[in-house]
Parts: C-alpha cells; sequence; structure tokens
C-alpha cells in the first residue's frame, strides 16, 4: 500500500491564514500602485525613458504614422503614436508624455494609450539577445517565419498578419511563452543531464538524490531563460509553478492539488498586481486549473494515453468556452490544435538545435503552408454570462465527479455549436 503524500497545507486554517495574508499583501501593493497612478494622471506632462519594443506602421485618412510599443524605465507599458519616417525599432528614446485621466487605473496596470513628443533618441547597445535574433532571423527568407521563430525561442511580438493565421489556426498557447514551452525545456534539460549524472552517482556518490542535484540546475537555467526573454506574464505564472512544485516535490508533499494552484496563482497576483488585468495570465491559469482537473479524474489512466490524447485534446476542448469569451475568430483549421501540441513537443528542441547549426530554415516550405492555410473565418463570441456559468460549472466538478462529466458535455456541445452549427 502506498503511503499517501503529505498535503502542501496540514489544515484548512492554515491555508486560510495563507491566503488572507497574501490577500494584505495584494491591498498594499494595490494601493501603491494606485498612488502612483493618481500621482501620473495628475501631472500636465511627465518625462520617462523608454525602451521600443515593437513599432509597425498604419494608415488613417491618408496619413500614414507609426504605432509604438514601449516599455519605460519605471516598468509602464504602453502604446503611443508619433508622425515620423525615422525606424525606432529597438531604440531608447525619452518621451515627453501627456497624461490624462482617460486612462484609468485598469489600463494603468496593463497596457495603456498616451499622446507622447520625443525628446531624444539614442541607439540601444547590441545585446546578446539582440545577436540571436539577428542570427534566427538571418536563416529564413520570409519575414513571418523569423518572427514566428524569435516569438517561440525570445518571446518577441509576432507581425500582426502572422499572429492572425496564428489565432485561425488556434496555436497561440504554442507561440506564447508559457508553462508549456518551460515544461518541454525542464524535460529536455533534465533529460540531458541526468544521462550523465546516473553513472557518476552510482560510483561516487549513491546518497545523493537527482530531483535535487540536476533539479537544481534546471531550475536556474529556466530562471535565466525567463530572465533573457523577459518574462512575459503567463512565463512568470509558469516558472513561479515550477520553482515552487520543485521545491514541494523535494519536500515530498502533494503537487497535484487545487491548492497549490490557488496559492501560487494568488501569491504571484499580490507580488505583482499588474497581473490582474493580463489576459494571458488569465488563459494561462485556466489551462492549468483544466490539467488539474482532468487529472484528478485520471489517476487510473496510462501516462502515455495522458500525455498525447487526454491533455491536448481534453484542454482543446475544454478551454474553447473560456477563449471564445474573448477571441471570436472560428476556423474549421483549429480543430487541428490538439494535433499540432503533441507535434510541438519535438518540434520545439528540434527547431533549437536547428537554428543553433544555422539550419533553422529546413522545415520553411512545411510552416510556411501550414500558415497560409487557413483564409477564411467565423466570428463566435460567448457571452460573459455563459462564461460565468460555465466557471461556475468548472469550480463545481473539482468537488463532484458528475457535474464533471456534465462540464465535458458542456463542452463538447459548444464545440460540435461552433464548428457545425455557425455558418
Amino acid at each position: 500500500m502506498q503511503l499517501e503524500k503529505p498535503k502542501l497545507f496540514p489544515d484548512k486554517r492554515i491555508f486560510i491564514l495563507t491566503l488572507v495574508t497574501l490577500a494584505f499583501v495584494f491591498v498594499v501593493r494595490l494601493f501603491w500602485e494606485y498612488e502612483s497612478y493618481q500621482s501620473f494622471i495628475s501631472k500636465p506632462f511627465y518625462f520617462t525613458y523608454v525602451t521600443v519594443i515593437q513599432s509597425y506602421q498604419k494608415i488613417k485618412n491618408a496619413n500614414a504614422y507609426q504605432v509604438l510599443k514601449v516599455k519605460s524605465d519605471e516598468g509602464l507599458n504602453f502604446y503611443t503614436t508619433l508622425y515620423e519616417d525615422q525606424k525606432l525599432q529597438h531604440k531608447r528614446l525619452r518621451l515627453q508624455l501627456f497624461p490624462d485621466k482617460q486612462i484609468h487605473f485598469t489600463d494603468y496596470l496593463g497596457t495603456f494609450y498616451i499622446k507622447s513628443r520625443i525628446r531624444q533618441r539614442d541607439e540601444l547597445r547590441e545585446t546578446a539577445k539582440d545577436r540571436l535574433l539577428k542570427m534566427v532571423e538571418a536563416q529564413h527568407a520570409k519575414r513571418e517565419l523569423a518572427s514566428f521563430y524569435n516569438a517561440i525561442f525570445f518571446a518577441t511580438p509576432l507581425e500582426s498578419r502572422l499572429r492572425e493565421k496564428i489565432t485561425l489556426l488556434g496555436v497561440n498557447h504554442l507561440v506564447a511563452l508559457s508553462g508549456f514551452h518551460l515544461g518541454i525545456l525542464w524535460g529536455l534539460v533534465y533529460g540531458i543531464l541526468l544521462l550523465l549524472y546516473k553513472p557518476l552517482q552510482q560510483r561516487f556518490f549513491p546518497y545523493r538524490y537527482a530531483l535535487i542535484d540536476i533539479g537544481s540546475i534546471a531550475i536556474l537555467f529556466l530562471g535565466f531563460y525567463g530572465w533573457f526573454v523577459g518574462f512575459p506574464d503567463s512565463l512568470l505564472r509558469s516558472y513561479a509553478m515550477v520553482l515552487i512544485g520543485w521545491i514541494v516535490l523535494v519536500l515530498g508533499m502533494e503537487l497535484l492539488s487545487f491548492t497549490f494552484l490557488t496559492t501560487v496563482v494568488i501569491a504571484l497576483i499580490a507580488v505583482f498586481p499588474f497581473l490582474i488585468v493580463s489576459l494571458g495570465f488569465a488563459l494561462s491559469v485556466a489551462g492549468v486549473f483544466y490539467i488539474f482537473l482532468l487529472l484528478q479524474y485520471a489517476k487510473e489512466v496510462n501516462v502515455k494515453v495522458i500525455t498525447f490524447i487526454l491533455i491536448p485534446f481534453g484542454i482543446f476542448i475544454l478551454m474553447l468556452p473560456i477563449v471564445h469569451t474573448f477571441f471570436s475568430e472560428t476556423s474549421y483549421y483549429q480543430l487541428l490544435s490538439p494535433l499540432l501540441s503533441v507535434l510541438f513537443v519535438p518540434f520545439y528542441p528540434v527547431a533549437m538545435v536547428l537554428h543553433l547549426f544555422e539550419i533553422g530554415d529546413v522545415l520553411d516550405e512545411l510552416l510556411y503552408l501550414l500558415f497560409l492555410s487557413p483564409q477564411t473565418s467565423k466570428e463566435a463570441l460567448l457571452p460573459f454570462w455563459m462564461t460565468a456559468i460555465y466557471i461556475g460549472l468548472s469550480f463545481g466538478a473539482i468537488w463532484f465527479r458528475k457535474l464533471f462529466w456534465v462540464l465535458i458535455g458542456v463542452a463538447l456541445l459548444y464545440m460540435f455549436y461552433l464548428f457545425v452549427f455557425i455558418q
């Protein structure tokens, strides 16, 4: 008889006390951010240095202008427009901002639009990341493919046209760096190091544990990788879960529990209040929630079936109502999403190796054909009240198996509605 692992919290009182403490931290942090917001919008103008993350041209009333997405030295993310032809991608600018009260607090926490004027331009010194981005770009004749690879390797923004195609394929989760990518990298790093570690362990230090020794190296590697690419919201949540999950495993405690997920999510929101307005973070948490839900009711299922069938197809079906609350585009090609998710597992490390050897264009024709395939789409947006009912049903499924099967049935019916009834 296998002994049950101890729970993360020995009793409910400690769990509740932890949540109350985190809630208090969140309120303090939110109050601090609100004070900063009030100070910001009360000024007639504001000077700051920013780094240009993305720039693209738009045309309105026959006038061309640039849209810039920037990050300030104070940590603010915002869009601004400039009527200039100069290339400003990856530039450092000194901007004069003109705040107004149309910028709401929730906008301030996330990404907002503000009018500005350039006061100074500086060239950014080329970094290791810039050199890697150029190395990837040089291996592809088509800009869309270079944009795709840099997005999945370094969390850079996708080109708008390619982003639309990715949405129609239903594989946004494969492009936006998240726990899926960290899981692949963890398996790759841990697996390779384990091959080297095992013989040495057996001969010189049989008393050591691979989970601690190799796990600590893998954790440091993933942390460095997250820092290197700028820790986008979904990756931040994922790394926190991997880090805390590894610690929980080392301590021999229960890992796959909703208590664990709740604690990590609330802790992250308490420390980083801007996550409450991050759609990427919310979708990432929803994906992990449904993985935990599926695993809870699939304890007797074969591991390979769980990995290659249950998780990719189950998550696709269960996430459809959540995704279509925010994104209306619907294409029959989205039905390929579970299969593409499975294929992405070997593709991701192979693509990295190919680019290291500067032959990253080997799969370009096949990928370009895939990206060009979706030509048309339908519009289907789920009302918020229906989503609220679906979320309530999802939470109820944690405790009641019958509700879990009802949830599966509802998600399947919605999928049938999306891809069969909507013309």
